[in-house]
């Protein structure tokens, strides 16, 4: 069975960052992404958030524009160490072509970031938005 597009999307970009030489030396090997936060999270590490689609059908081609958001979590490194994870997160996914089952990507852009001092007073929180557009193969 093929995923929805959505999981589909969502797992190229898990992968593209699990396999990239940036984000391992960061992450650890593997680089630790996860769907979710972790009750008893090993920092850094990445997690997937919102995931939004809506129709963007041009030329009969039936296209789905997607936002995706990605944070980014550090505690011993700091502020310093998020932005580098989010430079190397943004290096392996900003406008390449990385494979998604049962699509074709159009476009992949991190269109925003931002990084602050978590709630808990000891974390940094980045968030890296992203917007691609894929199509039906």
């Amino acid at each position: 069975m093929t995923p929805s597009p959505e999981r589909a999307l969502a797992q190229a970009l898990r992968v593209a960052i699990e396999t990239d030489a940036g984000c391992t030396a960061l992450l650890g090997r593997p680089a630790r992404v996860f769907d979710e936060q972790p009750t008893e999270p090993i920092y850094p590490f990445v997690t997937l958030g919102d995931v939004q689609s809506r129709p963007a059908d041009a030329a009969q081609m039936p296209s789905l524009d997607h936002a995706l958001t990605l944070h980014v979590w550090s505690r011993n490194g700091g502020k310093a160490e998020a932005l580098d994870i989010i430079a190397a997160v943004r290096a392996a996914v900003h406008d390449r072509s990385i494979a998604v089952i049962g699509r074709r990507l159009v476009l992949l852009l991190v269109g925003f970031v931002d990084v602050f001092r978590s709630g808990d007073g000891r974390s940094f929180h980045g968030v890296l938005r992203l917007r691609a557009l894929t199509e039906s193969l």
